[in-house]
């Protein structure tokens, strides 16, 4: 890492925000002394996986809290001035805003501005006119008008960010003082713009490309050498902007000359409507069988189901396994209703739970385990798998991260895990993410 360029500090609330980099540390805790780890390594970019998109606003406010004033003390430790915080959180929109941002700034502030830059070019999100799209097949939706907004946690009513500032801050920033970097601005330079920020002003930033994003990262670094002060509300491809990495060592589709064997395990535990269409097609796949969880189950009787569920899943799971096949273990795909949002994650909690409970009972020898959702894979990570952190390798397709356990794993040693979020991908992304890393080996 060059000396002279800051450390990129990711606090990321679920763990895909890496989606778009490779040969980092994502940390699942953050003691001083594992923060430590992310700000030694030599890799320019290291993430806090916080998980707090499932979390309420009271208790995400108290973990990223908690998460600053730790890292406070490991900068002072390792002599660190150089460095740039991002708050990383999903494309479509969703999460707690300003309550992360307004947490940081208080903790590790003050701060110049905090930009919003929700772009993640790999799965169609752009921003033109400060407004947000989803572009598929050559339409751009704007993202108030999609399933993401209707979000009973995370729901928005538009997609114009001056306004969705407005809503989601309560009027308390109005959307006539956000400022705006249009494409035109960032197209021809926004220096000028950047060193005259002051007070934390919230800035809406253009891009449609990956260039934009890289044109603006430059003038950001400038700005920030000449001792300007920045935060940032982001998605995944500013960070790639940000970290300037090289090509990652193993090719997307040669992931299989990491796998263990040819025969893995699936977790699916996203509910989104691009995740039911992927599972569809895996389901089709050779080499796949299913087993669905009726989660309904858990709603009426917790306890009592989650042992029978997860005895009647591992009975499966280890016939599946021991005939070489991969199971892929899904979660019923009906939208159940809850009375209040409380009750919503406390349900969601208890899923989690089982599922993470399947993870652990998994037979120690598969060879590689994708977990599809960004809430599911924080939790295989942090509990299924027991992780302080893992090293991220880069991704079997675009948008889609794979992290390798600890050789000292005590029990999934070099267990490549795929990190796949909920929403990225077309129908065939899940199926060809499996056949990339179950393929045997060229021999």
């Amino acid at each position: 890492m060059n000396n002279t360029s800051p450390k990129i500090i990711v606090l990321d609330d679920d763990p895909t925000g890496s989606q778009t980099v490779h040969s980092c540390l994502l940390l699942l805790k953050w003691d001083v002394e594992t923060l430590m780890l992310g700000l030694r390594d030599e890799s320019p970019i290291f993430f806090v996986l916080t998980n707090t998109r499932s979390l309420t606003p009271e208790a995400a406010t108290a973990v990223i809290s908690e998460v600053c004033d730790n890292l406070k003390q490991a900068l002072a430790i390792t002599g660190i001035e150089n460095f740039l915080l991002v708050s990383r959180s999903d494309s479509t929109l969703r999460g707690h805003y300003p309550v992360e941002t307004d947490a940081i700034a208080q903790h590790l502030g003050p701060f110049d501005a905090h930009f919003l830059t929700p772009q993640f070019f790999e799965a169609g999100r752009v921003t033109v006119g400060s407004t947000h799209y989803i572009e598929s097949n050559g339409k751009r939706t704007p993202t108030d008008e999609t399933e993401f907004a209707q979000d009973s946690v995370f729901g928005y009513s538009t997609s114009y960010l001056p306004q969705y500032v407005a809503e989601k801050t309560k009027g308390r920033i109005t959307a006539d003082q956000v400022e705006q970097f249009l494409l035109n601005d960032i197209r021809n330079g926004t220096l000028n713009r950047l060193m005259a920020l002051e007070n934390n002003v919230c800035v809406a930033v253009d891009s449609e490309q990956q260039s934009d994003l890289d044109q603006f990262a430059a003038d950001l670094l400038t700005a920030a050498a000449q001792g300007k002060k920045f935060l940032f509300r982001s998605a995944a491809s500013l960070l790639t902007a940000l970290a300037k990495l090289p090509p990652q060592p193993t090719p997307p589709e040669d992931m299989n000359r990491i796998t263990r064997s040819a025969s893995g395990a699936i977790v699916v535990g996203s509910h989104v409507q691009k995740t039911t269409q992927q599972l569809a097609q895996l389901l089709k796949t050779d080499g796949i069988v299913g087993i669905e969880i009726d989660v309904s189950r858990i709603q009426h009787n917790p306890e009592k189901s989650h042992d029978e569920l997860l005895s009647e899943a591992l009975t499966q799971v280890k016939q599946i396994h021991a005939k070489g096949q991969t199971p892929a273990v899904y979660t019923s795909r009906e939208e159940l209703t809850f009375s209040d949002k409380q009750t919503r994650l406390a349900f969601g909690e208890a899923v989690s739970t089982l599922l993470m409970d399947i993870v652990k009972g998994l037979p120690d020898d598969i060879g590689f385990l994708i977990s599809k959702g960004g809430i599911t894979s924080n939790d295989t990570l942090s509990k299924g798998l027991s992780l302080t952190s893992a090293r991220l390798l880069g991704q079997v397709i675009p948008g889609v991260s794979v992290v390798i356990t600890a050789s000292d794993h005590p029990q999934f040693a070099n267990l490549p895990v795929v990190l796949f979020p909920g929403n990225v991908g077309d129908d065939q992304a899940l199926a060809i993410a499996y056949q990339r890393l179950s393929k045997q080996p060229n021999l």
